[in-house]
């Protein structure tokens, strides 16, 4: 499946996990991926999607490759810095259609936390994805 859309952040762990759930649930054709991918989904976020009913259980995070990067309509950075892990030509690829959503990182944080976080991304979601998708 081409992704229309690629969520981007470093560990491919959390954020862009949250992003690939919503826009899914939306009925795009979503991915994610990390610069530096974790071992694992944070299992905070597991649980706090659970309570949206999305299973994140059985995903596992990725690695970024410039590949994934010239398939999607639409790359959006979750304001995790990836401009210092990724490599030029990944970032050069990336430029025409990249969208940064400014975003607290869940790592180490409390799952209060982590809930507003997931608001936010899936408020960002719903009201952004198909709009950028369709207008680029």
């Amino acid at each position: 499946m081409q992704a229309e859309i690629l969520f981007v952040c470093v560990e491919n762990a959390g954020l862009s996990q949250m992003a690939q759930a919503f826009a899914e649930k939306l009925g795009l054709k979503a991915s994610s991926a990390g610069t530096v991918p974790s071992g694992r989904v944070n299992p905070v976020v597991v649980e706090t999607m659970r309570e949206r009913g999305i299973d994140l259980s059985g995903r596992s995070p990725r690695m970024l490759t410039s590949e994934m990067i010239r398939q999607p309509r639409l790359v959006v950075t979750m304001g995790c810095s990836v401009e210092e892990a990724c490599s030029r030509p990944i970032l050069a690829a990336m430029q025409k259609k990249l969208v940064d959503w400014h975003l607290e990182d869940p790592k180490g944080r409390s799952i209060d936390e982590v809930r507003r976080i997931r608001d936010e991304i899936e408020k960002e979601s719903a009201r952004n994805c198909q709009k950028r998708i369709t207008v680029n």
